[in-house]
């Protein structure tokens, strides 16, 4: 049996879908990316990578993967990206019918627009929160709405959005922007209380979206567009934390690694995100 297939390996593996509370749905698109190319080898890689994740999470003292982690086949419509998007939209919604946790994996950003319109029309009151060196706040690029670069303009337009990380826009998406929704890298940076401040501008329900490029390209090279001067790990895992104590998190997806055959660090980091995210999230249950 080929264990690299299955998030968490030989050792946390889930073949019932019955039984799993969990579902990875890894996502292999790249067709709108602009600069480096590989995103859509990100979710293979990942998955590899999880195969040497210790099942017992520290923090938490569980071992979330009891819970049943099933890896859901890959979406395999590439055709274009408003394609690509509904295949996404109707795989997560089944997930939330089949009362599954979805776990999206990209691939590029815009393998995350499905999901959200998925989860804003299951849940109500929610906000989705990002991640990300960029605010993909662009209407259109590239000729499609459906583009990497647009992923959180389509977001605001089925919930309010809350941007985190943010360190590189453009001119046409300043009109975008709103100011008590985004925390620039530079702010963060000088506002000791900045996870305090995030936490309220969310609603109940919360979807979680992560561009990988949020993290310092020292820790996370492996990316389509790497920007310097990047969170690091605690920073994000931390305000997830946080964010898991307070709000409902319905769902989040991880995007945009682009895997490096010579440095496989930056993989076994996305995985771990996955694995200790989902840690934080059912720690509130008993195990």
């Amino acid at each position: 049996m080929d264990y690299s297939k299955y998030f968490c390996g030989e050792d946390g593996y889930c073949l019932d879908y019955n039984r799993a509370q969990i579902a990875i749905l890894p996502v292999p698109y790249d067709g709108t990316s602009t600069w480096i190319k590989g995103s859509d080898m990100g979710p293979s890689a990942l998955i590899e990578a999880s195969g040497t994740l210790e099942m017992y999470d520290i923090p938490t003292k569980t071992d979330v993967s009891k819970k049943g982690i099933y890896t859901m086949p890959a979406v395999s419509e590439n055709d274009s990206p408003e394609n690509m998007a509904e295949a996404v939209e109707t795989e997560v919604n089944k997930l939330i019918t089949d009362q599954k946790f979805p776990v999206v994996v990209g691939g590029e950003h815009s393998v995350s627009i499905g999901a959200f319109n998925a989860v804003t029309r299951a849940y109500k009151d929610i906000t989705i929160l990002q991640f990300d060196a960029h605010a993909d706040l662009r209407p259109s690029y590239g000729g499609s709405e459906y583009n990497h670069a647009c992923a959180m303009f389509k977001a605001n337009e089925k919930a309010p959005i809350v941007q985190v990380g943010i360190r590189s826009i453009c001119e046409e998406e300043k009109v975008f922007v709103y100011d008590n929704n985004m925390f620039f890298r530079h702010q963060i940076r000088e506002n000791a209380n900045w996870q305090n401040d995030v936490l309220g501008r969310l609603s109940k329900n919360v979807y979680i979206t992560i561009d990988l490029d949020v993290f310092d390209p020292s820790i996370m090279p492996s990316t389509g567009t790497p920007e310097p001067d990047g969170l690091l790990y605690n920073d994000v895992l931390s305000m997830i934390k946080k964010v898991s104590e307070q709000n409902n998190i319905v769902g989040f997806d991880v995007v945009e690694l682009c895997p490096n055959k010579y440095n496989k660090a930056p993989d076994f980091l996305a995985a771990k995100l996955i694995y200790q995210t989902l840690s934080l999230i059912f720690n509130k249950q008993k195990y």
